[in-house]
């Protein structure tokens, strides 16, 4: 896997959130080893393609959570896919800035979705790990929350499939490159500035990954709690198909 860096070269200010340097390692999103390296990368695949799932490795847990405590929300509202009474229960904490979290929802999360929440299989909760010196993602989830509910899940598609055009743009203008994808989410100037100098919704974001942390040990992005276990790094659809599959 490539060691490169995507920079962050300049400081720049999203209304009252500094955007400071931030290094995106592409072999972590963490400074807890990573252990997405040991998942195959795996390109977007039809439905076909993930209905055979059964001679994929099911994963072993890095450890245990209290899922019925890490369901109870925090002081965000939830935001979730599917029946909350489904037998399957996924958490996932992930960065805005993270290449791995990006490369799941954009190689991943649609196939799953497809062949599990919507069919009552999966419930699948997203909340928001911003590490602490990354106001870039803190920025991001800032506005994804700031988005109607029914816009919440698109909008967070469309910047982690944009993530290297605004998280280290050529120009290093981060502000203006995540101005101009907001606007396609229909934000306009007045409204983006006015969320990202919202104090208390910067604390209630930072609080959830707080919580992560502190409560259920997440220490990297994405990390996915499913019934109890707790799964670090990224998944493929056949690996995450096979995990699923075994809980039904």
């Amino acid at each position: 896997m490539s060691t490169s860096e995507l920079s962050i070269t300049k400081r720049r200010l999203l209304g009252g959130i500094a955007i400071a340097a931030v290094g995106i390692a592409l072999t972590a999103c963490s400074d807890a080893e990573d252990k997405a390296a040991s998942a195959e990368a795996q390109p977007a695949v039809s439905n076909e393609t993930t209905a055979s799932t059964t001679s994929a490795e099911i994963l072993t847990a890095d450890r245990d959570v209290d899922m019925e405590a890490a369901l109870k929300p925090g002081s965000l509202k939830e935001m979730a896919l599917g029946d909350p009474n489904a037998p399957v229960k996924v958490i996932e904490y992930m960065s805005m800035t993270c290449p791995h979290c990006a490369h799941f929802h954009e190689n991943t999360f649609e196939a799953i979705k497809t062949k599990y929440v919507d069919t009552g299989k999966v419930y699948f909760v997203l909340r928001e790990f911003p590490f602490p010196q990354d106001t870039a993602s803190l920025a991001a989830f800032m506005l994804a929350r700031c988005t109607t509910e029914d816009k919440f899940f698109p909008f967070v598609s469309m910047l982690l499939k944009q993530q290297r055009t605004w998280a280290a743009p050529t120009d290093g203008d981060v502000r203006g490159a995540m101005l101009q994808l907001s606007k396609l989410g229909g934000f306009t100037q007045e409204t983006f500035d006015a969320c990202l100098t919202n104090a208390q919704l910067a604390g209630d974001v930072s609080a959830v990954r707080d919580r992560g942390a502190e409560e259920f040990g997440v220490q990297s992005t994405p990390t996915f709690l499913i019934n109890g276990k707790a799964y670090s790094g990224d998944m493929s659809v056949d690996s995450m198909s096979a995990l699923i599959d075994s809980l039904l």
